[in-house]
């Protein structure tokens, strides 16, 4: 082409600026060779006008979330969302990120060099197999977006991109697995002001935690979210996927999350599942269920400065949470709240995270209370468990499993089903540790590691003991004789 002509494609292009559904509509040769049997569907018709409509409150970015099933031509999206936004405004820049390194070389990136090969202003641009930017020399390292590799240790390979009065592209693609750290620099570039921002993010819900969750749950008003049905979507084959759902039934979460594009209710490595959690949430119990039952309190004190100490109470089928705290490295402090817990709960034990609580186990010792401290990576009693933490968590969820009742607790919810298992050759169950769900973007469970500690000795309550004390009968308070 010549330079002129080049100058009155680039014109072209530019008039589809604020309206992505018609560049697609019009810059890709439909109905001839490749795409003669192809068409826009219906879900890429909405969420292109979306964004249309989005672009109308410019200081305002738009977010966007979209989980499905497979099949439904995400990949062809993007590859459209990143060619509107590089050639319709000069100077965009941005970035394309993916659960791993593998999906952005064989997938994400072959796609979009597949819909730039059928792009009318191909020659305005270069694609290669990590970036997309200006043939304008000049331009090349302003006007562009990346193909980057999400990396936990290296996260400011995200930071600093800003383009103030321009535009920013951000898409992440299989969000599930992306880790908080990168959604924290991404959320970073969208402080520029007069700038038009668009976060757009796109995966199967394998998870049913973390920061691709939470955009349509705890995060939902802030972004624009969609859930596609394979079913839904022109080219799939449907007899197979009816097969898939006759054969595992339309409720598994083989087909919410391969086909429906709904979160699963346990993910993969999910220890408590979260329809477990959501039965549980707000029961009430009549007194006689679990009156009979020994009061135990657990004490989880905070892992860091942003955790909370967990004090919680059970007494058979019924659990309460009695009260959290900021980290507080005052152990006399607590350690006269977890007294007065003791008393007018009339508590028959007192359990407290070996961990970080030995100063407030000492401190109660000198007040003359007999607590107990727990070693949560200590043995466990059951082979099946690695320690015991993984046989607390264990018999919590079969204590919900057989009608255990929790408050309806968003925090103590979102604790219970955040921990995944940590698969081993042995078959032993062992969950992941604090410090990597913190890597995964969720805090630490305080409230449910409280919860889970008051199941891991047995109690005896305190009127069975001083029976026991009459028959001069050798006890302790879990129930063991002594010498056992």
């Amino acid at each position: 082409m010549t330079h002129k002509e080049l100058l009155k494609l680039a014109e072209y292009l530019a008039g589809f600026a604020a309206d992505p559904l018609g560049f697609v509509r019009a810059c890709f040769p439909w109905g001839e060779n490749e795409l003669a049997n192809r068409r826009i569907e219906q879900w890429q018709i909405d969420l292109l006008t979306d964004i249309r409509d989005g672009l109308k409150t410019p200081d305002e970015a738009i977010r966007t979330a979209i989980a499905s099933g497979h099949g439904i031509g995400k990949s062809a999206f993007v590859s459209w969302l990143i060619l509107w936004a590089i050639s319709t405004k000069p100077n965009t820049r941005g970035v394309i990120t993916a659960n791993t390194d593998g999906q952005l070389k064989s997938k994400t990136m072959p796609e979009l060099q597949k819909w730039y090969n059928r792009f009318i202003g191909k020659e305005l641009f270069v694609c290669t197999a990590t970036a997309i930017f200006s043939a304008e020399k000049e331009y090349e390292k302003t006007w562009r977006i990346d193909a980057i590799p999400w990396s936990e240790n290296n996260p400011e390979a995200f930071a600093g991109l800003h383009n103030q009065g321009g535009r920013i592209l951000f898409i992440f693609d299989e969000a599930s697995a992306i880790p908080s750290i990168i959604w924290e620099v991404a959320q970073g570039a969208m402080t520029d002001a007069n700038t038009e921002k668009l976060w757009c993010v796109f995966g199967n819900p394998t998870r049913n935690t973390g920061r691709f969750f939470d955009c349509f749950h705890r995060e939902r008003k802030y972004w624009n979210t969609r859930q596609i049905d394979s079913r839904a979507v022109s080219f799939t084959d449907k007899d197979e996927l009816n097969r898939v759902i006759a054969l595992n039934g339309i409720d598994s979460d083989i087909v919410k999350v391969r086909i429906l594009g709904e979160f699963p209710s346990a993910s993969e490595l999910q220890f408590i599942p979260r329809y477990l959690v959501d039965g549980a949430r707000g029961k009430h119990l009549q007194p006689q269920q679990y009156n009979f039952a020994p009061i135990i309190i657990g004490v989880d004190p905070a892992w860091t400065g942003g955790d909370e100490i967990a004090i919680v109470k059970r007494q058979g089928l019924a659990c309460s949470i009695l009260a959290t705290y900021p980290k507080n490295d005052n152990d006399f402090e607590l350690a006269n709240r977890i007294a007065m817990f003791e008393d007018e709960e009339k508590a028959d034990a007192v359990f407290i995270d070996m961990g970080y609580g030995t100063g407030v186990y000492s401190a109660g010792k000198v007040m003359g209370r007999n607590w107990q401290l727990v070693n949560f990576g200590g043995k466990s009693p059951d082979v099946g468990h690695f320690n015991l933490r993984a046989y607390g968590w264990g018999r919590m969820k079969q204590w919900l499993q057989e009608g255990g009742a929790i408050p309806d607790n968003a925090q103590l919810c979102d604790d219970l089903i955040a921990p995944e298992t940590k698969p081993r050759d042995d078959g032993k169950i062992q969950l992941e540790s604090k410090d990597n769900m913190k890597k995964r973007g969720l805090p630490s469970p305080n409230l449910a590691d409280a919860l889970a500690i008051t199941f891991m000795r047995p109690v005896i309550k305190k009127d069975a003991r001083q029976q026991q004390w009459a028959n001069n009968t050798p006890y302790n308070i879990f129930g063991y004789a002594e010498g056992e």
